[in-house]
């Protein structure tokens, strides 16, 4: 079907068809993570994110291309989950700046959006690695370039784009040798192949269900919220504590303004003026702003002066307006555990320490510090609590918080500067993105902990009366002098850095290498920890998973403390999914 440009309507029918097919095979792009272990989660995390992009655009994507770019952009940084979803959010993101002028764009204009994502992208990346879908989307860009002077039929574009994304896609093992060696081509790779297949359907006219998936419907329900774990989320701990009265700000106030449909004449949005006019009757404020597009929310005593504000600026759309105290009147009356907590709040803490939004209150009503750390199990995040952790996020590898969840987490808590302890490298670039987000307004430094143990190190290092710097370089030393390992299971069978490995054995990971499988789970560890203690007289710590077999954890101490008699041992439950232990190692 020849096509000499896209509008607003071409492009939202794309990303829907794109959403779908990436849809469809999530857990096909989960099965080609390297590591054959239970919770490989690109798949999961590039869908996870699609889908907040794909709700904001069906919610609020009126007008051009280009508005409809913008919009989409804002939904995919906000719920990007996991390395593989920040870098399409950022694609995305690229690609949309490029379009923000134009209504529709012909062949020429469709390539060079597609090269400003892949540029937007590469610079959020610290470190580039080729053989992933960065190098997917850049040599699908690359030759997107090239043949836009040949054709002026998107559809003909389009099609040359997909056919250079699988050739790139297909060439992944060559430039990443760890690909190669299990066997797999890259999993992000593939998730946006599946999304240009979805694009390229479209606009052929040829969107049907695929034959292997005929007959599930898909639906773009919203993501489940990551909640924040500990006192902060249980009703029957938190809300009991709290008097309904002392909600000072009691309308919880969530909407969008569209400055291209009415507003004032002459009425010219500053942010930082709109943000301190919002403090004077509220807090736990979040605007997100573009040149079309402005996202509110605000805890406000003061709903009629929000919307009046608001007005000025353009058209109101998309308002939810909740009473926080007759929330709490009905959790009271219900016995707390009987009614849900409201949607658009629940991932942030019930019982803040202090109620002003913290970016306005003076230095001296601030703490100097806060702290937020991403864990899974409630023995984990028990530790993180007793080490003086505010938030902690519920996550990790088999749930990445996102882009938004950090930004909320951060804004709850009132402290002149936010310390976060991300634990997994695949949430990194989530909380350096929020980090960035608000830039120039919070204080945060993201501690590059890679793991559950890494991030413990970094919170004992840490000393209330040291600067910020100092603390930084105190706690990072400490993750680079931890050595981590974790016990999980097979998922299929095969081949890595000449292991065989069987499904359904047990696996023991050092520092994101398998080192150790076998068919039992002592002999497993026994193995691991066997790599991990080099001097014998190190500090051990073991954290137990929910699946642990206690007499098999007994064994184990028996038989750490007698081949290493000079060791340290600690125990804790952490009470992780998945992985039956994990290891730290400290000399």
């Amino acid at each position: 079907m020849s096509k000499r440009s896209l509008n607003g309507t071409d492009f939202t029918a794309m990303v829907l068809a794109g959403a779908q097919r990436l849809s469809q095979y999530a857990e096909h792009v989960n099965s080609l993570n390297v590591f054959p272990v239970p919770d490989g989660d690109t798949g999961t995390n590039m869908n996870l994110t699609m889908t907040a992009g794909v709700n904001e655009l069906k919610s609020n994507g009126t007008g051009g291309l280009g508005s409809r770019a913008g919009v989409l952009s804002k939904g995919l940084l906000m719920g990007a989950r996991g390395n593989s979803g920040v870098i399409l959010s950022q694609l995305f993101r690229g690609f949309g700046r490029y379009a923000a002028s134009y209504e529709e764009l012909n062949t020429v204009q469709f390539a060079a959006a597609l090269q400003s994502g892949v540029d937007t992208a590469y610079k959020a990346v610290v470190k580039p690695v080729e053989g992933t879908i960065l190098t997917v989307a850049k040599e699908a860009a690359k030759h997107a370039v090239f043949y836009a002077r040949r054709t002026t039929d998107v559809t003909e574009l389009m099609t040359e784009v997909l056919a250079k994304a699988k050739e790139a896609l297909a060439n992944t093992p060559e430039l990443l040798p760890v690909l190669k060696q299990v066997g797999v081509v890259d999993s992000g790779g593939q998730g946006l192949v599946y999304i240009y297949e979805g694009f390229l359907a479209q606009l052929t006219g040829q969107v049907q269900p695929d034959p292997a998936v005929q007959g599930q419907a898909v639906e773009f329900a919203p993501a489940q919220p990551v909640k924040l774990a500990a006192d902060h989320v249980h009703a029957s701990s938190a809300q009991a504590k709290l008097e309904t009265e002392d909600i000072e700000f009691l309308y919880d106030m969530e909407f969008f303004i569209n400055r291209k449909l009415g507003g004032v004449p002459g009425s010219l949005f500053d942010e930082d003026q709109f943000r301190k006019a919002l403090s004077q009757n509220g807090d736990s404020i979040i605007v997100i702003a573009d040149d079309e597009i402005i996202k509110v929310h605000v805890h406000s005593k003061a709903p009629g002066e929000v919307l009046n504000l608001a007005l000025l600026y353009g058209e109101i759309t998309q308002i939810h307006i909740l009473n926080m105290r007759e929330q709490h009147r009905d959790l009271l009356t219900a016995g707390m555990d009987a009614a849900p907590m409201p949607e658009l709040f629940a991932d942030i803490p019930a019982e803040p320490a202090r109620s002003a939004d913290p970016a306005k209150l003076p230095a001296d009503e601030l703490a100097p510090y806060g702290f937020i750390a991403v864990a899974s199990g409630q023995g984990i995040t028990d530790i993180f609590t007793s080490l003086g952790v505010d938030v902690v996020l519920s996550g990790g590898q088999t749930m990445n918080p996102s882009t938004e969840d950090f930004v909320k987490a951060i804004h709850s808590i009132s402290a002149q500067h936010v310390f976060v302890l991300p634990n997994n490298s695949n949430i990194v670039l989530a909380a350096q993105q929020a980090r960035d987000l608000l830039e120039g307004e919070r204080s945060v430094t993201v501690i590059t902990s890679k793991s559950i143990p890494q991030g413990i190190a970094a919170a004992f290092a840490f000393q209330e009366d040291e600067s910020v710097e100092n603390n930084t370089e105190n706690m990072m030393n400490a993750v680079a002098h931890v050595k981590t390992g974790q016990v999980t299971y097979a998922v299929r069978d095969t081949v890595f850095d000449e292991l065989e490995i069987t499904a359904g054995h047990y696996i023991g990971i050092a520092d994101s290498k398998i080192v150790s499988t076998e068919a039992g789970l002592l002999e497993t560890s026994q193995a691991l920890l066997a790599r991990m203690i080099v001097n014998g007289d190190e500090i051990v710590t073991m954290l137990v998973g929910e699946e642990a077999d206690e007499a098999i954890t007994e064994q184990l101490q028996a038989w750490i403390e007698e081949t290493y008699p000079e060791a340290e041992v600690e125990i804790h439950s952490g009470g992780q999914p998945i992985y039956y232990y994990l290891f730290s190692v400290e000399s």
